[in-house]
């Protein structure tokens, strides 16, 4: 079982990975140029358009899908269930979850899991 020092430091790292995501997406909300695609007077500035707005697209879903995680891994620590796998019920390790805080498989599931 996980001692309160360490999880409140895994605590800690998660609400930092959240501020940190939250503020990437608010930026990439702020730079998004969705309304002038399509419109330029070159074909070669309306490509550059089309690709930048797709970039943005994929960055902003990637940095949704991991503050989602993030969040998930909060609740859980609200939960009391922070730490156990998911899959076997037994105590992930404290190293990977240093390594991937919002981690929801022990290693042996997530290895499993992956093949």
């Amino acid at each position: 079982m996980l001692s309160p020092a360490r999880l409140e430091r895994l605590r800690k790292e998660l609400l930092e990975e959240k501020a940190n995501l939250t503020g990437d997406i608010a930026a990439l909300n702020a730079t998004s140029q969705d309304d002038n695609v399509g419109l330029g007077n070159h074909m070669a500035d309306d490509a550059t358009a089309v690709f930048d707005q797709a970039t943005t697209v994929s960055l902003r879903r990637g940095h949704q899908l991991a503050l989602e995680e993030v969040e998930a891994a909060l609740h859980r620590m609200e939960q009391g269930v922070y730490g156990r796998c998911e899959r076997c019920g037994n105590e992930i390790d404290f190293a990977r979850l240093k390594a991937v805080p919002e981690a929801t498989l022990c290693l042996s599931c997530q290895t499993y899991v992956e093949l």
